[in-house]
């Protein structure tokens, strides 16, 4: 029997195969090391920049405008990334272009420890971020092609608990090194970025390509569908539909992801409190909003199993969006924000553990990382310009307005996936 044959409607876990186990492992550790690598920037940012600038402070305008400038390299190279490495999964399978991504941002991440200047730094997380973007396509596609349709939903809610348990590593890695009794360089965090490259040799050895692939692509005689046929016939309906809804949801969520730790530095920096404990109160707020996220995960995975994933996806996008305004409708307390309002904004940003498994079967197989992997990360470069934007008003002090107004973008995102179609029609691999 062909271990990477199309997954059986398993009913209980040991009726799951050793490959479906392979595949699932991978596809995880790759979210683990995607959550890791994706925040140990945002919570070292504001301290790395001035230590490159020789800045004073966190005050200077320099600080802030370049801080920006990074991210948004960061974001443009995750969603080329996400086109690019998702164009390779479809052409050169699954499991090597998982290898590949996960090589790039490994490599890549752990260089950003020798940067000398923050140009330096920009372009270092530009590379990375071409492995982070493109691990999200190959990864979900991989599972939606050997795993059972009915374990999806909650198979998304696992993926996704793998990106934030990197996150909560990643933050925990950044006030351990806090407490310390002589600081540690703020650039050595990236050294543990380089650990997912060892992953990339297991992945090489142990998890074959999936069947629907390879079947797909026997009948097309390796003459895979251009790019262009995303936006042709019935399938650009889905494309421009899903492409919106990313665009709008993914910089909602990013602009309040990196600028609400600069508002919250803000809210502190008059406290008297030393630099090294306002970064760990920082870093805790963080692993308090990631940590609640968790159980978003599953409460999504959940009502997409009783609602549809239609339906589930506009509930939590409206969720979304009144926990972000009223966490910075009125200026509110640093205690307001992170023992409520910040932990609700985490609990509906479960909804992005969904478009895991939702949004590879919604295009044919030998499209399939192409076309979720362009659409997901179309959202980057709209939240790359973004941030451009949020960092030019941030030194007049407009942190907390400046979130208010990204929180109008999930409004939007939830109002535009009013005409997502369901996906569960066409969740079948090789369709």
């Amino acid at each position: 029997m062909n271990p990477s044959a199309a997954p059986r409607e398993a009913t209980r876990l040991g009726e799951l195969t050793s490959y479906q186990w392979r595949s699932g492992i991978a596809a995880w550790l790759g979210w683990l090391f995607d959550g890791m690598e994706l925040h140990l920037y945002t919570l070292v940012a504001t301290p790395l920049v001035i230590h490159l600038l020789a800045a004073t402070s966190a005050a200077d305008p320099a600080v802030k405008e370049k801080t920006a400038y990074i991210q948004a390299a960061f974001l443009v190279g995750w969603a080329v990334g996400g086109a690019f490495f998702g164009r390779l999964g479809d052409l050169l399978g699954r499991s090597r272009a998982l290898a590949l991504t996960v090589l790039t941002y490994a490599l890549c991440t752990g260089l950003c420890a020798a940067s000398q200047t923050w140009w330096q730094l920009m372009i270092f997380r530009f590379v990375a971020a071409l492995g982070i973007g493109g691990e999200w396509a190959v990864g979900a596609s991989l599972v939606t092609e050997t795993w059972p349709r009915a374990w999806r939903p909650w198979l998304a809610a696992v993926l996704q608990c793998g990106v934030n348990l990197g996150i909560l590593f990643a933050a925990a890695v950044v006030g351990l090194l806090s407490l310390l009794p002589h600081p540690v360089p703020e650039r050595y965090v990236f050294l543990l970025g380089v650990l997912p490259a060892l992953l990339v040799f297991w992945i090489r050895r142990q998890v074959p390509e999936p069947e629907a692939w390879q079947q797909a692509e026997r009948v097309a005689g390796k003459k895979n569908p251009g790019v262009r046929e995303l936006f042709r016939g019935a399938i650009a309906r889905t494309t421009w539909v899903t492409m919106a809804v990313c665009a709008l949801s993914l910089s909602a969520w990013w602009l309040f992801v990196f600028w609400h730790s600069q508002h919250l530095r803000q809210l502190l920096d008059g406290s008297g409190l030393p630099p090294a404990r306002i970064t760990r109160l920082i870093s805790a707020a963080f692993f308090g909003t990631i940590a609640v996220s968790i159980v978003g995960n599953f409460a999504a995975g959940w009502l997409a199993t009783v609602a549809g994933n239609r339906r589930t996806i506009i509930w939590m996008f409206l969720g979304l969006f009144g926990s972000m305004a009223g966490a910075f409708i009125v200026p509110r307390s640093f205690t307001e924000l992170v023992w409520f309002w910040l932990p609700l904004t985490g609990f509906f940003s479960g909804v992005f553990g969904l478009f895991t498994t939702y949004m590879p079967p919604l295009f044919p197989t030998l499209l399939r990382t192409t076309g979720a992997g362009f659409c997901y990360n179309i959202g980057r470069l709209a939240a790359a310009i973004a941030s451009i934007v949020f960092g030019w008003l941030a030194p007049v002090g407009n942190f907390r307005l400046a979130l208010l107004a990204s929180s109008t973008l999930a409004l939007a995102a939830a109002a535009v996936s009013w005409w997502l179609p369901e996906g569960e029609n066409r969740s079948e691999p090789g369709v």
